[in-house]
């Protein structure tokens, strides 16, 4: 199981490829333009992304050039287009994408390029342990010892969290997103809306992930 972005503004492409990669047993995490993708790139770090080209705010490619100007290109990008020029697509290999898919989308092109990314993903030489953790705004200390690491923070009810990382990566990473969203649920007082503004998710996308976690979505309120 992998964990895939999909970006896409037409909610209908969204719902299609999430339905898609799921049956095939993966997780999959939705953004409609690219200030979704980059907070969800920011949380969940995907281990393959399926981009458009087209989007409203900031298209496809630029959002491509900023991962990678940035240093947070570190895995596969498929871009999907339906209306992009010869030009386009070479751009976009060249600044770093991996494949490029031409819409509409045919199940077999769409299965085939997703396994040879997460195959590229399988591949690519592990990231040191330090660099791995992402520092965020609501960390502002991590000390990793032993295989745990620990995070503390004095401005939350959840001042500090251990997590052992010598398990499976889903396994640790679904550890790690519960904790995030327990420690912004506590902090908003249990509201939505507040931790939907705060993560950068639309408040359905947020609602199912906590779901998926099992968060008690009343301890937030509980603990005021």
């Amino acid at each position: 199981m992998a964990n895939i972005l999909v970006v896409d503004d037409e909610l209908g492409i969204r719902d299609l490829l999430s339905e898609i990669l799921n049956d095939e047993g993966h997780q999959v995490d939705l953004a409609e333009n690219a200030s979704q993708a980059r907070a969800a790139r920011a949380l969940a770090r995907p281990d393959l992304v399926l981009l458009d080209i087209w989007m409203p705010d900031t298209d496809g490619v630029t959002l491509l050039k900023e991962w990678s100007s940035t240093g947070l290109l570190t895995m596969p990008v498929i871009m999907m287009s339906g209306h992009a020029t010869i030009d386009t697509a070479v751009e976009a290999t060249k600044i770093g994408a991996m494949a490029f898919l031409e819409k509409p989308i045919t199940l077999q092109k769409l299965l085939k390029a997703v396994e040879q990314g997460l195959a590229r993903t399988l591949t690519r030489p592990s990231i040191p342990l330090k660099m791995a953790v992402p520092m965020t705004d609501f960390v502002p200390e991590a000390i990793v010892a032993g295989g745990i690491l620990a995070v503390s923070s004095d401005r939350s009810p959840q001042a500090t969290q251990s997590f052992m990382l010598e398990k499976p990566l889903r396994d640790a990473r679904d550890e790690f997103e519960k904790a995030y969203f327990e420690f912004h649920l506590a902090k908003e007082g249990g509201s939505m809306t507040r931790v939907a503004e705060k993560t950068g998710l639309e408040r359905t996308h947020l609602y199912r992930k906590l779901k998926q976690l099992g968060v008690d979505l009343t301890r937030g309120k509980r603990g005021l």
